[in-house]
């Protein structure tokens, strides 16, 4: 996970970077009401994410407490990534949940600097499956240095909280797709017709 050189242009927010989709695409493993599965449900659906993503360092033996972990840090990266969008249900005490959860996990999983004349980097010293662990944490703690960060969201459309970068001019975006916005715009229409007119409460 690469930091600018001093001097160097920094990146456009809404440019998709090697860790913005590292982080995009761990967090987007999770089944929902559209369609699509579990990614993480046991050790051999977990192995047979990993072996499609090079960037952890190759082939990893994987146990079901493995993935039981990975859904964990995943679900409280979710969580993180929804209160970014302002997600009403994600904020309180589940954030707190999520954000305690993330506390416990960086001593688990440290991180090395590795510097070079190009700049410097954050990476994971550890092999095998703490070493996706560490890699993920690394690439959203590289984000959380800059200007990026509040730009990975989860998508506000229930059951939907699929994770994106808010490629918005002003930072915005509160869904992954105008489909979802659409979903989420015609539930208010159909409450207010139910409610006789009245506002409904953001969704």
């Amino acid at each position: 996970m690469t930091t600018a050189a001093a001097g160097s242009p920094a990146p456009n927010p809404r440019t998709l970077t090697p860790t913005v989709e590292t982080v995009l695409a761990f967090v987007n493993t999770r089944a929902d009401g559209s369609g699509r599965r579990e990614l993480f449900a046991d050790g051999d659906s977990f192995a047979a994410w990993l072996s499609e993503r090079q960037e952890y360092g190759g082939e990893t033996v994987v146990t079901d407490a493995d993935a039981a972990v990975a859904r964990e840090l995943r679900d409280a990266l979710v969580t993180v990534l929804l209160a970014h969008s302002g997600d009403e249900d994600s904020q309180g005490e589940q954030l707190l949940h999520a954000e305690r959860h993330l506390r416990r996990a960086g001593p688990l999983y440290p991180l090395a600097t590795v510097v070079t004349a190009d700049g410097a980097e954050l990476a994971s010293p550890q092999t095998g499956v703490p070493r996706v662990f560490g890699t993920v944490l690394a690439a959203v703690t590289t984000l959380a240095q800059s200007s990026d960060w509040g730009r990975i969201k989860a998508c506000r459309n229930p059951p939907c909280h699929f994770g994106f970068l808010d490629r918005t001019r002003n930072g915005g975006g509160l869904y992954c797709s105008t489909g979802c916005g659409s979903q989420v715009s015609m539930r208010k229409h159909r409450r207010r017709q139910r409610n006789g007119g009245a506002a409904p409460s953001e969704a």
